[in-house]
């Protein structure tokens, strides 16, 4: 006969279908994202080899449909079996440099156009932030890109401004 403390560590290690179901699912969706990557991202995530051959097969026979579903789901029963967290943090961190990267682009776009609009007052804002920045650059890029769009020229010197804020806030 059980006793009822047995019974309780059983309930407590039962898990449902489902919930295997669910966990299979999540591990064969992160091995699909891993597939999708490009080689070069792809050698920045911490795979062992045989799981890296995986994914570089599933990737080589992607048109053979029937093929690629079968591997897809090899990959997901490979990945059950190991630790997930180092590959999920490095996904992660991929995808949010590019979010990163996008977020400081658009801010840097502002940071431009706030220049050709308001000139010396936009200019002194941003040497409050970066005091490393070059003003009489600055003001010379302004200056250029003031002329530049009178006489409606291509605006090279706004895209020099450009490249120059990216500088001084990349350094």
């Amino acid at each position: 006969m059980h006793d009822s403390h047995d019974f309780d560590q059983d309930d407590d290690q039962l898990v449902s279908k489902s919930q295997l179901k669910r966990e299979a699912e999540a591990q064969q969706a992160l091995g699909t994202k891993l597939v999708d990557l490009p080689a070069g991202k792809l050698e920045k995530i911490p795979l062992d080899e045989a799981l890296l051959d995986a994914i570089q097969l599933a990737q080589r026979i992607r048109n053979k449909r029937e093929g690629f579903r079968r591997q897809l789901q090899h990959i997901g029963k490979m990945m059950r079996n190991r630790d997930t967290a180092p590959i999920e943090q490095a996904l992660y961190e991929l995808e949010n440099a590019h979010h990163e990267q996008n977020a400081l682009f658009h801010q840097l776009e502002k940071q431009r156009d706030a220049i050709l609009a308001e000139g010396d007052s936009a200019i002194q804002d941003f040497l409050e932030t970066y005091p490393h920045a070059d003003r009489q650059k600055l003001r010379q890029l302004y200056r250029q890109a003031q002329k530049q769009q009178q006489q409606g020229k291509p605006p090279a010197a706004a895209r020099e401004l450009f490249k120059y804020l990216r500088e001084v806030t990349a350094a």
